[in-house]
Order: C-alpha cells, then sequence, then structure tokens
C-alpha cells in the first residue's frame, strides 16, 4: 500500500525536523502508541496497539530513522509484529520545504501488511491507515505548536 500527502505546519523547517528526531514528540503524535524507546539517534523501539476493524493488534516495533539528508529530507523504515495477528513492514520518505507561514510536509509512505490483518481487506486497511496519518499530523502539529509557543 502507498500513501502520499501533505500538511502544512505553522513552524520552521529546523523544527519540524527536529520534532521528526524527538521521540518524546513521536511518542504523543503516534495514535496507540504505548511505549517508545530510544536506543540511538537513528534506532527506536515501539510498541502500538493498532485496531483494523474486527482485528486488533499490538505491535512491537523496530524503526530506524535516517536524519542525514535533514533538515530537507527524512526518512525512515520500520516493521512491526503483532504475533498471530500479523505483520507489518515498510518506510517513509519525507520533504520539507519552508513556505510562508511555516513548513510544508510531504510524505510518502509504502506499507506491506501480512498475516491475519492482510485478510481484512485492502479497503479497511487503506481507510484506517489514512485516518492514523491524518491523527499523527494532528497530534504532531499539536506538539509543535505548544512546544514552540
Amino acid at each position: 500500500m502507498n500513501l502520499q500527502d501533505e500538511v502544512l505546519l505553522p513552524v520552521g523547517r529546523e523544527a519540524v525536523f527536529q520534532a521528526l528526531n524527538d521521540p518524546e514528540i513521536l511518542k504523543a503524535s503516534i495514535p496507540g502508541c504505548e511505549e517508545l524507546i530510544k536506543h540511538s539517534d537513528t534506532e527506536l523501539e515501539a510498541t502500538v496497539v493498532v485496531k483494523f476493524g474486527p482485528v486488533k493488534a499490538s505491535f512491537g516495533s523496530n524503526v530506524e530513522l535516517d536524519p542525514s539528508l535533514g533538515p530537507e529530507k527524512f526518512s525512515l523504515s520500520g516493521s512491526g509484529d503483532a504475533g498471530v495477528a500479523g505483520f507489518a513492514k515498510g518506510g517513509a520518505q519525507v520533504d520539507l520545504t519552508e513556505q510562508e507561514g511555516g513548513t510544508l510536509l510531504s510524505y510518502e509512505v509504502n506499507i506491506d501488511i501480512g498475516g491475519k490483518l492482510a485478510q481484512v481487506g485492502g479497503r479497511l486497511i487503506e481507510g484506517t491507515t489514512k485516518r492514523l496519518a491524518k491523527k499523527f499530523f494532528a497530534n504532531f502539529e499539536e506538539a509543535l505548536v505548544n512546544r514552540h509557543t
């Protein structure tokens, strides 16, 4: 599955880039995130609970960040295991463009899902994923604004 979107955030590019690397902001932004542990500047471990229709899954996830092209670009990749419910793996490419009034964050996400979750149906998975992405960016913007006001 591939998702693309963009959101205009009311703060500068450097602040957005720093927030994408801040475990506290990420934990507060990720819907269903119960735990987020930073092992290094590029390695995170998370526990995230997500409900896809009738299937509720708790993912133990490992995420690798690549901030090397920052603050203009940012990427991440990861995988999560939800036991009998299935697994997810994927990555995201993020572009940060300064604009009048803030930063335009454009992203493209690729996700592969397997196990019971894959049997739920593509439309339900895609709809849930879009809803979670929208919620993430609403939470992310709120955390940014609270930190920079």
